[in-house]
């Protein structure tokens, strides 16, 4: 193998977190459609859509939810525009 094409296949799968053999592995399983990240979306979505997490969702409601980015803003907006007057924000 190209030492150029090796050093960067060796960069790519530090990235991911992985091994050479493993990013390689995965690199094939998705050139032969067996890992399509659009199939896997796809079957989660329709996974999720079943009454089992339906009644997981229900049985959390009013648990504090993942972090809420425009709620969260608000927050902080509120927060500076207290110690900081108007200005902030």
């Amino acid at each position: 193998m190209d030492p150029l094409l090796e050093k960067e296949l060796e960069l790519a799968a530090r990235r991911q977190g992985v091994t050479k053999s493993q990013f390689i592995v995965d690199a094939v399983e998705r050139a032969l459609g067996r890992k399509n990240p659009y199939d896997l979306l796809v079957a989660l979505k329709a996974e999720e859509s079943q009454a089992e997490y339906k009644a997981v969702a229900k049985a959390f409601k009013g648990e504090e939810q993942p972090y809420d980015t425009d709620a969260s803003r608000a927050a902080i907006v509120k927060k500076l525009k207290a110690k900081h007057g108007s200005r902030a924000g």
